[in-house]
């Protein structure tokens, strides 16, 4: 289904002549309107076209997918890295219906989940936790929306792993950051439509030093993909004009709790002292003291 989602207005061209009039009408608007196309339901797009939504459901089977869900995915993939925040935000009126739009908004984010579930690659989950505690320093890339995943993915693993390094946007250039890197070095690079160059740029410059290279993206097919030793996968639907970044942060927590499992007797000597330190300086709120007038 990888190649599909790659070739699918190709696959709609080979096979247009031996579909009825209805679906080539369906071909038809789609290969003008894929951008529209890829968010549409069944109904609604037989709704638009003007034939019935099984129609649209043989369609989609008549090409080889498995139903109208995969073929929408195909098309989603097709369209991640060409659509505008103005453009995605132009088709995104159902979200203007608040009871309409959270239901949504929570159940794509559980099918983000439940797809990133089902796809994980155990084995290379493991490499990618063996690779991390082997590194000399561990750098983690994320720029634009995935600065978010980064600093959160840096900040536990500062507390577990000596030297890690979150790569940032600001008075010093990315590459300036990562200057330093070499073949016993990892960087983990962070990318999810519309992916960003200058992410794909530092990756191919420390993969040009034998760094080695860990990719957390939505897709295997995604830019970062071809760069990385290891990729893990997490699902990230579009969402109006916001990408969602459950899945990719839940597999982040994953990642943390396992490697803070292969170190917890390390851990657990830095916690209680820091235990002591948040204790003396008041870092928290502690519920036992008591209030002063």
């Amino acid at each position: 289904m990888e190649d599909k989602k790659k070739d699918v207005m190709k696959i709609i061209q080979v096979n247009f002549t031996k579909l009825s009039k209805g679906q080539k009408l369906i071909a038809e608007y789609i290969m003008s309107n894929y951008d529209k196309a890829a968010f549409m339901t069944a109904a609604k797009m037989g709704e638009v076209v003007g034939v019935s939504e099984s129609t649209v459901v043989r369609f989609a089977l008549t090409l080889g997918f498995t139903g109208y869900p995969s073929l929408q995915r195909a098309l989603q993939e097709l369209i991640k890295n060409k659509l505008t925040t103005v453009q995605r935000l132009s088709m995104s009126g159902e979200y203007s219906d608040n009871e309409v739009g959270i239901k949504k908004v929570l159940r794509t984010d559980m099918e983000n989940l439940k797809a990133t579930i089902d796809e994980i690659n155990v084995d290379t989950f493991e490499k990618v936790i063996d690779s991390i505690l082997k590194a000399k320093r561990v750098y983690i890339l994320g720029l634009r929306s995935s600065t978010a995943l980064a600093e959160y993915l840096g900040f536990y693993l500062g507390i577990i792993l000596d030297d890690v390094k979150v790569v940032k946007t600001g008075i010093n250039d990315v590459f300036e950051q990562i200057i330093r890197v070499d073949k016993d070095d990892l960087v983990i690079g962070i990318s999810y439509p519309r992916y960003s160059r200058r992410t794909l740029d530092a990756l191919n410059y420390v993969k040009a030093q034998q760094c080695k290279v860990v990719g957390i993206t939505d897709s295997l097919i995604s830019p970062i993909a071809s760069l990385a030793d290891y990729t893990l996968i997490a699902r990230s639907n579009m969402l109006s004009f916001v990408d969602s970044l459950v899945a990719p942060m839940s597999l982040i927590n994953a990642l943390i709790i396992a490697i803070g499992m292969r170190e917890r007797e390390v851990i657990g000597k830095y916690f209680n002292e820091l235990e002591n330190i948040w204790r003396e300086y008041n870092v928290y709120e502690n519920k036992d003291k008591s209030n002063s007038n």
